[in-house]
């Protein structure tokens, strides 16, 4: 399915947040279908992902996102580094139209996508930034930082740190969750909770990494 079969990915959508068990209307499903147009309309001309076929993207990463969804349930303001395309953070911002979710990469085409998708969704709850997370200065700091293989475990801690809430923590969605990544995390801050996630139609480990201060 290389062409966008809307009807056909609509379908796999659909069952796919009912295996996950999420309480999405069919306006948030809509806007998931939205988004995915958008994403493998701009990659083809600006590679925001090396997946190509719209069924692999569902499945790759907006399916592989919303099975993280879960995990935010508590949380209120939440940052996406190195987001790339939206991923998990702009799967999260439609799926939780409840919380505020920031997303920066130092990409500016990928931040200009998302831009895109925040004005033709109209989604008030997203603010996006084009800068390194080191150099990221908030009033409001965030309860909840979270990436999707986006950088070594400690790398991704020490570098955003600082934006984040006191009793705030880190939720990593990594493939495996190696343990040398683990061992290198800065000497106060270890992983408190590692969850699988199973995302529908993707026979591959998945695993949420939660990370918190000592």
């Amino acid at each position: 399915m290389k062409q966008f079969d809307r009807a056909a990915l609509a379908q796999i959508l659909n069952d796919g947040i009912t295996a996950l068990g999420l309480d999405l209307s069919a306006a948030q499903a809509e806007q998931l279908l939205d988004y995915l147009a958008l994403l493998a309309k701009w990659n083809s001309v600006y590679n925001l992902t090396s997946v190509r076929d719209p069924l692999q993207m569902l499945t790759l990463h907006v399916l592989d996102s919303l099975a993280a969804v879960p995990a935010f349930a508590e949380a209120k303001n939440v940052l996406d580094v190195g987001a790339g395309g939206g991923l998990p953070g702009m799967v999260l911002a439609i799926a939780r139209p409840d919380i505020k979710v920031s997303m920066i990469d130092t990409v500016h085409k990928k931040t200009a996508f998302l831009t895109q998708v925040k004005a033709e969704l109209g989604l008030a709850n997203v603010t996006v930034y084009t800068k390194r997370v080191e150099q990221l200065e908030v009033q409001q700091k965030f309860d909840v930082i979270t990436s999707r293989a986006f950088a070594d475990l400690s790398d991704f801690v020490n570098w955003s740190n600082h934006v984040l809430a006191e009793g705030g923590q880190f939720i990593a969605l990594k493939g495996v969750a190696p343990p040398d990544e683990r061992e290198r995390l800065p000497a106060d801050w270890k992983v408190t909770k590692l969850t699988p996630i199973q995302v529908p139609g993707l026979n591959a480990e998945r695993h949420l990494v939660y990370i918190t201060r000592i």
